[in-house]
């Protein structure tokens, strides 16, 4: 697939912020600092379009990456060894969970 658009179109933590225009979805998931969102720059021939880190823990909500107006590639917070207290680990959690559990896509 030739990659001609990529964009972060939403940036969300709860269910009423998805985007809701039928397109598939694909979720990264994984633990924390095993390179997610290096993966998305990869895959989309960018190198700064997914914020990276060499600190665990520093994507904290569900990112939809747009992909030719086609698809979303969607990069999530990590689990494991995230640097965030417990509380916030856990509400990382339950917004997976919800996205998992609500979405149709």
């Amino acid at each position: 697939m030739i990659i001609k658009d990529a964009n972060l179109d939403v940036i969300a933590t709860r269910r009423s912020q998805y985007p809701d225009e039928g397109k598939p979805e694909f979720l990264l998931v994984g633990r924390s600092n095993v390179g997610k969102s290096s993966f998305i720059n990869s895959i989309l021939s960018r190198n700064n379009l997914a914020y990276t880190s060499s600190k665990p823990g520093k994507t904290q909500t569900l990112n939809f990456y747009s992909v030719n107006h086609e698809f979303y590639l969607i990069d999530v917070p990590g689990y494991g060894y995230a640097s965030t207290d417990k509380k916030t680990q856990n509400k990382f959690g339950l917004m997976i969970e919800e996205y998992l559990e609500k979405d149709k896509n």
